[in-house]
């Protein structure tokens, strides 16, 4: 349609939000005006069509100020990041002195409390020490206290927690997962890796946390995202628990949600085949009803292996002190989940970190191709913070989204991945550039809360391999950096292409919904360092306005 033509078929109040340099992600890249009816775009282009188009609508002048989409956070965790605002951050304590110094005040100010959470300690903080259970009792020995790792794969407790979850000294590792013992005494050390968090300390908070207080921390969740201009995330662990509370937030918002929602079931592994595929069952039930613009069930999340930090991820070559970690989910186990989940039309997201991990799932996505023919399909891939050359192009032959994170190559947090690794495969880290080079779809997100959520700093990481927490330090590889447009693209268009909305968001064109961002700085004409300053001046979802920060003084 010519764009003149588009005057006599308006039928709501447009909005013109003009005079803009909006980044489009698509093609013409940029555009001066956006009409927006609705929740929809029906221009974007040079301002002079619009004024022309548009001689009655509201006008919002734009005066120059850098609009983008609405990014989308390619794999998050909503109902955790919201639960994570209300726990003790550890993050920048250097030491053991200062986590127990946090942990304690937090007691101190909290006294009725019956449980002390805190959350993104730092493995180098413990100068090499292992984490136990006395390192916390000294300091809050009463009441139970969790503290979940920075990259949440694992839960550092003490006595007082190992008491209400059960565990003793004849309590058996699950199924994929490690309780960390006393090689001397037997006696459980306070640590829990992997499933033993899934599956053992996740069920049992989630008896004491409340509808109201899920309800809230997600709340939270939202109110921060749209803030830091994000317009739709994908949650990439859903139970029970968190579908029910996305679903009370539609209710209440009359169908509608603050921003979009994709969501992918996680399914825990049994030591039965018969069980693990029930699941599969289960999420496509879940997936047949939600299939809404504001809610939808994508597919699956399979937690293949674990992560690099704590020598959980599953490697080809073994870590630097001659360990290795077995996969959570074998071959054997994974191919009939995932033939499953193809054959229903859910999309698999699998979590694959080491590079023994991404050719288990690689291997297991050629089995489902293999029973189920050709068939429409996008599978991801997640993190792939370490994967072989040859496995690179396997994942992009099979039209495999790579899902990755930005903020986890930050060099304030790599000391220790660089350290349990130890040598040449340091140098192929998060290797992004090598996913589109080979014709995959790169597709960038936070894993928050494992990571902190806004999608500037993130986005600062991306184009620059330099620290958004402190960016004196030297880049981690910097050649692997992406040019900006390029990281924008992957964060907006590209995730949306990464949950199946293409169709319905992640550009500013006509025709797609009009989930845009307007910031006070240019990242193209100030450079990657305004990212770190930039604040978001507007976010706008389905057209309306979600978050309005006001201008800073001159």
């Amino acid at each position: 349609m010519n764009p003149m033509d588009r005057k006599n078929t308006m039928t709501a109040k447009a909005t013109h939000y003009r005079g803009g340099r909006i980044f489009t992600a698509a093609e013409p890249a940029w555009a001066e005006s956006m009409i927006v009816e609705d929740s929809q775009l029906t221009y974007v282009g040079d301002t002079v069509t619009a004024d022309a188009l548009t001689r009655d609508a509201d006008i919002v002048e734009l005066d120059g100020a850098f609009v983008l989409p609405g990014f989308i956070d390619a794999h998050t965790h909503l109902l955790m990041m919201g639960q994570s605002l209300q726990k003790v951050d550890l993050q920048s304590a250097v030491d053991l002195a200062g986590i127990q110094d946090r942990i304690g005040r937090f007691a101190a100010d909290n006294p009725t409390a019956p449980r002390i959470l805190g959350r993104s300690w730092l493995f180098p903080a413990l100068g090499g020490r292992p984490p136990t259970r006395q390192m916390i009792d000294a300091v809050e020995a009463d009441r139970p206290v969790y503290l979940d790792s920075n990259d949440v794969h694992s839960v550092w407790v003490n006595s007082a927690a190992l008491h209400e979850l059960g565990i003793d000294d004849h309590t058996p590792d699950p199924l994929g997962g490690r309780i960390e013992r006393d090689p001397a005494t037997g006696h459980a050390t306070g640590m829990l890796y992997e499933t033993a968090v899934t599956q053992i300390v996740w069920p049992a908070l989630a008896k004491v946390v409340t509808d109201h207080e899920r309800d809230v921390a997600l709340a939270a969740a939202f109110e921060r995202y749209l803030a830091d201009g994000v317009t739709g995330a994908v949650d990439m662990a859903l139970g029970a628990d968190e579908v029910a509370a996305l679903e009370r937030a539609l209710a209440a918002g009359g169908g509608t949600l603050p921003l979009r929602v994709a969501g992918h079931w996680l399914i825990t592994r049994t030591d039965s085949t018969e069980e693990n595929v029930r699941q599969v069952r289960e999420a496509a039930t879940y997936a047949q009803r939600l299939q809404g613009p504001w809610l939808r069930m994508a597919g699956i999340k399979i937690i293949i292996d674990g992560v690099i930090d704590s020598c959980t991820a599953t490697m080809k070559e073994p870590y630097s002190d001659g360990t290795n970690a077995e996969p959570i989910w074998d071959l054997e186990s994974l191919a009939p989940v995932v033939t499953a989940a193809d054959a229903a039309g859910l999309q698999v997201a699998m979590h694959a970190i080491g590079d023994e991990a991404s050719e288990i799932g690689l291997t297991a996505l050629e089995k489902a191709i293999a029973a189920n023919g050709i068939r429409p399909r996008r599978h991801r891939m997640e993190h792939l913070e370490t994967i072989t050359k040859d496995n690179v192009q396997r994942l992009a032959q099979l039209g495999v989204v790579a899902s990755m994170q930005p903020v986890h190559a930050d060099p304030a947090i790599q000391e220790n991945w660089r350290a349990v690794l130890g040598d040449h495969r340091v140098e192929r880290a998060y290797p992004w550039p090598e996913m589109t080079s080979a014709g995959a779809v790169l597709a960038l997100g936070s894993d928050a809360p494992t990571a902190p959520h806004p999608p500037l700093p993130n986005m600062y990481v991306a184009t620059t391999r330099k620290s958004a927490i402190d960016p004196t330090l030297p880049p981690n590889l910097p050649e692997y950096a992406l040019p900006m447009a390029d990281a924008l693209a992957h964060a907006t268009r590209d995730a949306a292409y990464s949950c199946c909305w293409d169709d319905l968001t992640g550009q500013l064109v006509a025709g797609k919904a009009a989930d845009f961002v307007v910031l006070d700085g240019n990242p193209f004409t100030d450079g990657a360092g305004s990212l770190l300053t930039s604040r978001v001046g507007l976010t706008v979802v389905a057209g309306r306005i979600r978050h309005r920060t006001t201008p800073r003084p001159l």
